[in-house]
């Protein structure tokens, strides 16, 4: 059937990327939003495929592939198995060039608490430096010219750390190297829709992103509580038998954000359930490495390596400018995931991955990130007694956040709107559950990973006068 005038086909519409600064992926996304707000690109508009529209570009289809998921995340742009990616019927066009965050240098705040950054200030850049002229030095010519996107020098490399660090059962066939967290979802999220999955069971709380992803794909997002013992498998499985839902995204190691391991208790059940419904767990591993007060638990997939995909990336660990992940594979999912279309990393960049592993640039790193966050941890903690000690703090001594407990009568909002023109980044904890308007308590999520130690007394001491500004008003 002809596309009609309502309903125009926009393959030929001019983006031009030149015309915009910072990554390929950025430039193409603000490319978009400008057609779509000045009206090149109309309301119904049908976009290129994305292998024909990188073709065109001159961009690898993941760029693509990520622009066209992001945008469709924000009801730009409507996506749908089977169909042609399309503007979104309700979108207008305006006067006005909207700017998305990513396309400009992000101004962080000077006392920056918001979770999930890493300590920017020591991204392991020398270590990453050295493990890239390693890989151009010492990779024979021929591999070089390696098109299709697997290395299986990083593979290996990923299957023997994973093994030794997270006490993963992975070899080298069981791992998929990604550009990262979110793109490792989107290709488990989509290998799942082609096999008939139409809901994920997660936790709420938890990190937005990856449901974004998994929706854009076609998942269906079931909330399920977390309590204090990591997410609650009984309310989990009820709702996979309510909902017919089989595939579940977790945090088991370090439940983001209320920062709670799974107990042993909850990891056999969470297994025992998978194995009941022949379903799958996509454990989110986004910061085990960082534990304080012993060593890093175990990965869950070791557990169940037939019903557990293990995701992983360098942006915590490391820096999320890396762009670099992993998946490692049930054998029944290995198939669908690499038919999922999406692009591999570059191969120089899978070639230092497996330096930066093999050479021990990342295990050098870790120990002295352990130490900076475990003494940060400590710093954050103290003055927090001292300045709001009325106010209980949660979460395991794990990871680059904290949980603050707000006194009663303050909300968090509050506080959150307060702080920003003081330059303190703060975070509700609201953001991130995915039943926004289900009663909560009134509790910050503080991060601490990239906030400068002699800031962090300063940080704290401006916290809680706004905290007692916004309790005295009301």
């Amino acid at each position: 059937m002809a596309e009609t005038q309502t309903n125009p086909v926009a393959w030929e519409t001019l983006l031009d990327l030149a015309a915009y600064d910072g990554p390929r992926h950025v430039r193409l996304e603000q490319a978009v939003r400008d057609a779509v707000a000045t009206g090149r690109l109309p309301a119904g508009a049908a976009l290129p495929p994305s292998r024909l529209l990188a073709a065109s570009l001159g961009v690898s289809r993941w760029v693509v592939t990520e622009v066209y998921g992001r945008l469709s995340a924000e009801g730009i742009l409507d996506a749908r198995t089977g169909s042609a990616t399309r503007v979104a019927a309700s979108v207008r066009a305006t006067a006005s060039r909207p700017v998305p965050e990513a396309a400009v240098p992000m101004r962080r705040p000077r006392y920056d608490l918001a979770p999930g950054v890493p300590d920017l200030r020591n991204a392991p850049r020398a270590q990453w430096m050295r493990a890239m002229a390693e890989a151009l030095s010492q990779t024979p010519d021929a591999e070089l010219f390696r098109l299709d996107g697997d290395v299986p020098a990083a593979r290996t490399a990923l299957a023997a750390y994973l093994s030794r660090s997270r006490f993963a059962r992975a070899d080298a066939d069981a791992v998929v190297v990604t550009h990262g967290a979110a793109d490792g979802m989107r290709r488990v999220a989509r290998a799942l829709r082609t096999l008939g999955h139409t809901a994920l069971l997660v936790e709420d709380p938890s990190w937005q992103r990856m449901r974004q992803v998994a929706a854009a794909e076609g998942l269906t997002s079931v909330p399920v509580p977390v309590d204090d013992g990591g997410v609650d498998v009984a309310a989990l499985a009820e709702a996979s038998i309510r909902t017919g839902a089989r595939a579940a995204l977790v945090t088991p190691a370090h439940q983001f954000p209320t920062g709670v391991p799974l107990s042993a208790e909850g990891r056999e059940r969470l297994v025992a359930w998978a194995r009941s419904c022949d379903g799958v767990v996509i454990e989110d591993d986004y910061d085990a490495e960082f534990r304080y007060d012993r060593r890093p638990i175990g990965a869950l997939q070791a557990l169940a390596p037939d019903r557990v995909v293990l995701a992983g990336s360098l942006s915590k660990t490391a820096t999320p400018a890396l762009g670099l992940g992993w998946l490692v594979l049930p054998p029944w999912l290995r198939d669908a995931v690499r038919d999922a279309g999406s692009a591999a990393p570059s191969t120089l960049d899978q070639l230092a991955l497996a330096r930066f592993l093999t050479s021990g640039g990342l295990d050098r790193h870790l120990r002295g990130a352990r130490t900076r966050y475990r003494r940060r941890r400590e710093a954050l903690l103290a003055a927090l007694d001292r300045a709001l000690p009325e106010c209980r703090v949660s979460g395991i001594a794990a990871g680059l956040h904290v949980v603050l407990d707000l006194p009663p009568g303050v909300r968090a909002a509050d506080v959150v709107r307060a702080a920003e023109p003081r330059d303190l980044g703060l975070t509700d904890i609201r953001r991130y559950r995915v039943s926004p308007d289900a009663p909560a308590p009134e509790r910050l999520v503080l991060g601490y990973g990239d906030l400068a130690d002699p800031l962090v007394d300063d940080a704290v001491r401006l916290l809680a006068a706004i905290v007692r500004e916004v309790g005295g008003s009301r």
